[in-house]
Order: C-alpha cells, then sequence, then structure tokens
C-alpha cells in the first residue's frame, strides 16, 4: 500500500489533470482533425457521389478563387477598424470614468448596457437606425445639413456601418477591463509622479499607460479574437453584401457550407480561418513579451 501511494504521489501532477486534458481532447482536438480530414475531401450535397479523398486540392483551389480572396482582405479591414476603434475609445473612456464624481455608478451601469442585448437583436434595431428614407442616421445628417447615405446598402460604406455597430457593442467590454487595471494598478509611482511636478498630460503618457498596457493588450487581444470571428450582426445586415463587399471569410465559408454544400471546400476554409486566427494571437501575445522585456 505504500508502495501504491508513493507511485500515486509520483504521478499526481499527470493524474489529477488529466480529466480535463481528455474533455479538451474529445471537445476540442476531435472537431479540429476532423474538420482537417474533410477538407482534404471532394464531400459535397450538391453532386450525390461518394466521398472522394482527393489532398491539397481544395487548398489550391483557395488561390484561384477571387471570394476568397476578397474575405480575407474584408475580414482584416472590418477587425483592424473595429480594434483600433474600440481599444482607443474604451481606455479614453474608462480613464473618465475612473474619476471621482457623482452618479459614476449610474453611468457605469448605464454604459454597459450594449453588452447585455443579443447582437442578432442590436443588429436588427441598427438596421432601422440605417434604413436610407426613414432611418435615423440619415435624419441626423440632414440636420447637420450633410448628405445621406446609404449604409449598408452601399459597397463603400457596408463595412463601416458594420464596424460602428460592433464599436457600439463591444466598447464598453474594453472599458469594463480597463477600469478594472486602472483599480488595481500601484499608487507609488503615480504619488511620485506628482511629488516630481509631472503634469496631467505626463502623468498619463509616461506613468498610467505604460503601467496600464498590459491591460490594454489583453482587451485588444480579447477583441482582436472575437472580430475576426464575428458572425451574427454581418450575416442580419448585410448577409455578405451587397455584391459580396462584407462578406468576410466567417460568412464566405457558411455560405459554401450551408448555401452551396460543399462541406470539404468549407472546410478547407474553416482550416484556414482557424490558422490566422492562431496566427495572429501568438504574434499579438509575442510582441506583447517582447515589449514588456
Amino acid at each position: 500500500m505504500r508502495r501504491n501511494i508513493l507511485v500515486s504521489d509520483r504521478y499526481s501532477r499527470w493524474l489529477f489533470p488529466l480529466p480535463a486534458i481528455i474533455f479538451i481532447a474529445v471537445m476540442m482536438v476531435f472537431p479540429i482533425l476532423y474538420t482537417v480530414r474533410n477538407s482534404l475531401t471532394d464531400w459535397s450535397l450538391d453532386t450525390g457521389t461518394a466521398v472522394n479523398y482527393i489532398g491539397l486540392a481544395n487548398y489550391g483551389g483557395l488561390l484561384h478563387d477571387s471570394r476568397f480572396l476578397s474575405s480575407i482582405l474584408h475580414t482584416f479591414y472590418f477587425t483592424a477598424l473595429t480594434v483600433v476603434l474600440e481599444v482607443v475609445l474604451g481606455v479614453a473612456i474608462a480613464l473618465l470614468l475612473h474619476r471621482d464624481s457623482r452618479g459614476r455608478n449610474i453611468v457605469n451601469a448605464i454604459f454597459l448596457l450594449p453588452m447585455m442585448a443579443t447582437p442578432v437583436a442590436i443588429a436588427m434595431v441598427w438596421m432601422l437606425v440605417y434604413e436610407p428614407t426613414v432611418g435615423v442616421a440619415n435624419y441626423i445628417l440632414q440636420m447637420l445639413h450633410l448628405p445621406g447615405q446609404l449604409w449598408i446598402a452601399s459597397s463603400m460604406t457596408s463595412i463601416p456601418a458594420l464596424v460602428l455597430v460592433d464599436v457600439w457593442e463591444w466598447t464598453p467590454m474594453v472599458t469594463l477591463i480597463t477600469l478594472a487595471g486602472l483599480a488595481s494598478l500601484p499608487s507609488d509611482p503615480i504619488e511620485a509622479a506628482k511629488v516630481d511636478g509631472a503634469s496631467p498630460w505626463q502623468l498619463l503618457w509616461r506613468v498610467t499607460l505604460p503601467l496600464l498596457w498590459p491591460t490594454i493588450t489583453v482587451a485588444g487581444l480579447l477583441r482582436l479574437i472575437d472580430a475576426l470571428k464575428t458572425f451574427d450582426i454581418i450575416y442580419t445586415m448585410t448577409g455578405g453584401g451587397p455584391n459580396y463587399s462584407s462578406e468576410t471569410l466567417n460568412i464566405y465559408t457558411y455560405q459554401q457550407a450551408f448555401s452551396y454544400y460543399n462541406f470539404g471546400y468549407a472546410s478547407s476554409l474553416l482550416v484556414v480561418f482557424f490558422a490566422i486566427v492562431v496566427g495572429l494571437t501568438l504574434l499579438v501575445t509575442y510582441t506583447r513579451r517582447v515589449w514588456a522585456v
């Protein structure tokens, strides 16, 4: 019995996490491997033929697929705009809300309301806002003596209009994370800078923001991953249109799988999409570590 106890103690670091490892392998690793396997086949419900192994033919076809290449550009365009705007606005609003003022808690609660709504419901409301004839957006532009826009009905403004919806919905999350980071900042460097005669701007740029940078990076990384995968508001508001101008890689993959029933080709799109998300995540994480050093 003593020998069994020593053996269990020796391998305890592997025994205790084993159930979690098995769960992750079943719920994550298996779907990934299954998708990779499907990407190497010509599985399609349109043909009605048996599934055949075709190797890397699907991946080769991606290089000649203009909609795929456009969807990559649209994905990066949408993601870059949303992440930059949400991080900048979220940090700025957090710095304003961090000050002691009357009714700050009420303002914080109201400001976080967009996060509580269903994305599809938000998208439907914003469709009414963007309606070219009776929408609120064009009414405000007319009050400012500016020309009305087609918004999501135009190839030129569809992605910026979608970005505005995403920024409205998810900037509060960046603000919430930044407020938590501000609350945990050490007071000694800030007090020392004040004693040395630092101005409010110097205190912000030289002390507060450098101390807050790890928190800002985490918030940006979370929004980067989520923005790359945005599906609900885009599919509800535009469906990738007009003329595929807002078709991101996520939307294009869905169309291939459930509109054209090309599951093998859609699987190859998913593998590429997964590689992009993982690659950008690792790049941001590595960059953060380099800057921290």
